[in-house]
């Protein structure tokens, strides 16, 4: 594969979710070059997945919260050649009550989650090509709240309007932006849960299952394909019908 097979830069895309997106694009032709933070084995074994398919693919360490590292994303040799895909997939969730909730705690994760995913987008907003599409991964906690991740829910929702005021704003262009709000996806944020507490999430969706990576990037590749052209500024909810809003 070369500079005229398709690209998608994937931020988080090593694990959980970003995994998934960064297969499944993968087997539809895309060259991949995915961001990780702080785990290096498990974006090297996602790299290494996807060369074994003979689809070529990139990891590089990049802290989204801090523009010098956003800059050395933006002047790889690859985005360079031009962007048809941008997932904005990164973050960080961390349970803090409500009420407990510090001011650098929030401030931390809205740089994480809102501030990274903007300073990404704005650094290669330049090198997206004609018709390029984008896809936020928000979350049902960015609408609903969040007893116990209110920092999280601010950051999602926050991304969720922003994303929408692009679609807006770079619709005449013909590039797409689209938000999805996945509810319980097993990744490492639900590592933590007891056997009760797993059974108890199961119960509480009407599909009587947690999702997998796999049906989120399987939304993904519908947005990032022609049977989405008419949609942009969407948010979709993806949750087994757990949050109806």
């Amino acid at each position: 594969m070369n500079a005229t097979t398709p690209l998608a830069v994937i931020t988080g895309g090593g694990r959980g979710i970003g995994k998934g997106i960064s297969l499944r694009l993968a087997s539809e032709g895309y060259r991949i070059l995915l961001t990780y933070n702080s785990d290096s084995f498990s974006a090297e074994e996602t790299v290494d997945m996807i060369r074994s398919t003979g689809v070529d693919a990139v990891a590089l360490k990049i802290d989204c919260s801090n523009p010098s590292e956003i800059l050395l994303l933006s002047e790889h040799p690859w985005c360079l050649e031009g962007i048809d895909v941008l997932i904005l997939n990164h973050g960080s969730y961390e349970r803090v009550t409500a009420s407990e909730l510090t001011d650098g705690e929030l401030r931390r994760t809205m740089e994480i989650n809102f501030f990274g995913a903007f300073g990404v987008w704005n650094s290669l907003k330049k090198q997206l090509n004609d018709g390029a599409k984008m896809v936020v991964i928000g979350s049902q906690l960015g609408i609903k709240g969040s007893p116990h991740g209110a920092d999280y829910s601010a950051s999602k929702a926050a991304l969720h309007v922003w994303a929408r005021s692009l679609a807006q704003d770079l619709g005449p262009s013909g590039k797409r932006v689209n938000v999805i709000a996945p509810g319980y996806v097993d990744t490492a944020i639900l590592a933590g849960d007891s056997k009760e507490k797993r059974e108890q999430r199961n119960s509480e969706v009407p599909l009587k299952r947690i999702g997998t990576p796999s049906d989120i990037a399987g939304v993904v590749s519908f947005l990032c394909s022609e049977d989405s052209a008419y949609i942009t500024g969407a948010v979709i909810h993806v949750n087994g019908g757990l949050f109806l809003p």
